[in-house]
């Protein structure tokens, strides 16, 4: 095969150009198991016949939910993909609402799913499946007594059907459905292409410092499509993959050093986590060694891409490379010599010290309707910049419109135009308009500007038009739902979700003065209430009634009651209570009685510092 314009070309196009032994693998039980180029193709066009048995058309929904990557994914995807059907990736975490809500949007017939992890998949699935007239049957990737083995589908035979089947798939065709979250409660279906994701695969693959048979290593959820794009980039490298999760990445016997990865996609928070580790051993170090430590990550303090030390400057960086930042490339294999973080906007700190310690860290910018990638910093000279996303993909035109808001000079909303726009939002073409304007257009919600480098411009990200919030792991959260959910209780008056760039989401609450004060009458409590001295209307709760511990307990199992009604990364896990309500005439609460979230956000910064410690 000279080249690819499906996806399903492309384990074709790595087995004509780039045959591996150890395309695709994983751990299993201790064990590295690998798939070869060969037997992912053979597999892929068996399990094709068996859904064709199953009497799998064009165009059905089969939903993917794993816990962890693993190759069977892979394999199951090419499968689905060759017939003219779609793949549906679901995260594993989301509440069973949102399984029922998505099953039914999409119509699914078939799911797929792993019994890893924490072992709940299959029951979260059969517990919704009687709601969903469309769903025929699930298939698991592990053996049970209580499902299908997705191995029963492989059937061997005639591949004639399978092969008219894929000559009858156009690049256009949809491919797969991916549900982001909703600011309304309702996650929207992003509908993308082949050649939406096979145009960003082009565009990114030569700029990844990756040549064939080196190891990738692969522990973000591939039901996102900035991994999934990546496992496509990697099959058409003829880069080897080793699945696996993110529980066991470092240490001693942890995955980075098992597999010594020349590459990986992360996102910020893991990154923090490694540099956690790797400043916590610095603190434990004594005396000379201790000394050292902290001396060459003084160094890190001024270092920029492109930067080459001169003179003394040189010796002192070759002394901290050799006696401090070599163990740091020891601690991740070894053999890294690229790293592309996205998802969440990454801190410089993060970027600047591992970049200068040799392991290369470059960021990346894009949306899932994005396919994702819009912008990537690059590896080679002059290509990368601290501080922004990088430059614009090759066949891809971005433009800063300031138009529609009161923006600094030179910033605005990011708009994107290019073969890797999503087709829309699955059945719901209202929701398409809004973002994709009437000259093709998507409007990212981002705001940014572009910086000029030394050979190019580079796109800088500076604001959130939108209301949603993303993790530093790169999850976005859609606050409204839940603070709606959580003001249900008489004893909240007003609520906030924080959580942008954090690893974990958060609240801030005012309570309600009178519901509060009964319960404290109840419960032996003293509760002091007073006017607010900004308006004599409005009526606020004492710190020290607040600092209360059975006050604070009474709350805590309030947000308890509420957080298993929302996914794991929805749900608060630590709080705040705020002395001073929320209100128009005092700035916080628009005419409409809506958040002012940014003025909320600057009030309240101290108290958002002390919930992340920061």
């Amino acid at each position: 095969m000279k080249d690819y314009t499906r996806l399903f070309d492309i384990i074709r196009y790595q087995n004509a150009h780039f045959p591996l032994e150890k395309s695709l693998g994983h751990i299993k039980d201790g064990e590295r198991i690998y798939y070869s180029s060969k037997e992912i193709l053979e597999l892929a066009n068996n399990v094709s016949l068996g859904l064709l048995k199953l009497g799998v058309q064009p165009g059905d929904k089969i939903a993917m939910i794993t816990y962890i990557n693993r190759p069977e994914w892979n394999i199951v995807d090419i499968a689905i993909q060759q017939i003219g059907a779609v793949n549906v990736p679901v995260y594993p975490t989301i509440s069973p609402g949102e399984y029922e809500y998505i099953f039914n949007d999409a119509g699914v017939k078939y799911c797929f799913l792993s019994l890893d992890g924490k072992g709940d998949l299959l029951d979260k699935v059969s517990a919704i499946t009687d709601k969903v007239p469309t769903f025929k049957g699930v298939y698991t990737f592990d053996k049970t007594d209580k499902a299908p083995y997705w191995e029963t589908l492989i059937e061997g035979g005639d591949l004639s059907e399978v092969e008219q089947r894929m000559a009858a798939v156009k690049p256009e065709d949809l491919a797969t459905i991916i549900y982001t979250s909703g600011t309304t409660g309702h996650p929207k279906g992003v509908m993308l292409s082949h050649n939406n994701i096979i145009s960003n695969v082009r565009s990114g693959t030569d700029l990844m410092p990756l040549v064939p048979g080196q190891t990738a290593l692969s522990f973000l959820p591939i039901c996102h499509i900035f991994e999934r794009t990546m496992s496509y980039n990697y099959m058409v490298t003829g880069t080897s993959v080793t699945f696996t999760g993110t529980d066991n990445l470092g240490g001693d016997e942890g995955d980075l050093k098992r597999i010594k990865p020349h590459f990986f996609t992360t996102v910020p928070r893991l990154l923090e986590k490694v540099y956690e580790k790797i400043y916590n051993k610095g603190l434990e170090l004594t005396g000379l060694k201790k000394k050292l430590f902290f001396w060459a990550l003084s160094l890190t303090d001024d270092y920029a891409f492109d930067k080459n030390p001169s003179g003394l400057n040189k010796i002192k960086w070759n002394i901290a490379d050799k006696l401090i930042f070599s163990k740091w490339r020891e601690a991740l294999g070894g053999n890294v010599v690229g790293i592309i973080t996205g998802a969440a906007a990454c801190p410089v700190k993060m970027a600047r010290v591992f970049s200068a310690a040799g392991i290369p860290i470059r960021e990346g910018y894009g949306l899932t309707e994005t396919s994702p990638a819009l912008t990537i910093n690059r590896f080679d000279a002059y290509g990368a910049m601290l501080g922004t996303v990088g430059p614009v993909l090759k066949g891809i035109t971005i433009k800063i419109d300031s138009s529609d808001g009161d923006y600094k000079p030179g910033e605005g909303e990011i708009l994107a135009k290019g073969p890797n726009i999503m087709q829309g939002y699955y059945g719901k073409p209202d929701k398409t308009a809004e973002v994709i304007d009437e000259n093709g257009w998507f409007h990212t919600g981002d705001v940014g500007k572009f910086v000029q480098g030394k050979k190019m411009q580079f796109l800088k990200i500076t604001d959130r038009k939108k209301e949603l919030l993303k993790t530093s792991g790169g999850k976005y959260v859609a606050p409204a739902p839940i603070e709606n959910k959580f003001k249900e209780s008489f004893f909240i008056e007003q609520m906030m979700v924080v959580g942008e760039k954090q690893k974990f989401v958060s609240a801030l609450i005012v309570p309600a003065p009178e519901a509060l004060k009964d319960w404290c009458e109840n419960n032996g409590v003293n509760c002091e209430i007073t006017p607010s001295p900004d308006n004599p209307t409005l009526f606020c709760v004492s710190k020290s009634t607040l600092e209360n511990p059975k006050v604070i307990a009474m709350y805590d199992e309030i947000i308890k009651g509420f957080n298993p009604e929302f996914s794991h990364i929805e749900q608060i896990k630590k709080f705040t209570l705020l002395c001073d309500p929320w209100d128009v005439s005092t700035g916080e609460l628009t005419p409409t009685m809506k958040l002012k979230r940014r003025v909320i956000r600057d009030k309240y910064k101290a108290e958002i510092a002390e919930i992340y410690n920061v």
